[in-house]
């Protein structure tokens, strides 16, 4: 038999005459990430304070809730500063258990005595100090949750 030294090559062809590419698959579109996200406002001392007047923790108590010295509080006092992003949020994290806390006892002096007469629950003791960490703010919501439905455990 003879081989043929020529063999044909078929290419298939769509309906308007193009050849078939294997990979058919639509360009990757990359954007920056500053368009896609929203802006974030900044976090000034006079909102912090607007805030933290209605409640009654000291200015120490603050400063470890959010994990900066007095003296920087009193520096963004003088000076209108702005604080960090991560300090902006733990301060929204704290007022949304402040607000909770209000909601479930009344007052928010209600609320700070419950939480300075270190409760017990189910998981440990909480105190003010619960208020520093994530996982604290996240026990205090999860406590007030249960005295707010009745399971005082």
């Amino acid at each position: 038999m003879k081989k043929n030294s020529n063999p044909k090559k078929t290419t298939t062809y769509k309906p308007n005459n193009l050849p078939v590419s294997k990979v058919e698959e639509p360009m990757a579109i990359y954007r920056t990430v500053k368009k896609t996200m929203p802006a974030v406002k900044d976090f000034t001392y006079n909102e912090f304070k607007k805030n933290a007047d209605k409640t009654p923790f000291t200015q120490a108590e603050w400063a470890a809730m959010l994990h900066i010295s007095e003296r920087t509080l009193q520096r963004y006092a003088k000076n209108n500063g702005i604080f960090s992003f991560i300090n902006a949020e733990r301060f929204h994290q704290i007022m949304q258990v402040i607000d909770k806390g209000k909601k479930v006892f009344g007052k928010t002096e209600l609320f700070y005595q419950w939480l300075h007469s270190n409760p017990p629950m189910l998981e440990g003791d909480l105190s003010a100090i619960s208020l520093t960490t994530y996982d604290g703010i996240q026990k205090t919501l999860t406590q007030l949750g249960r005295i707010e439905h009745g399971i005082f455990a």
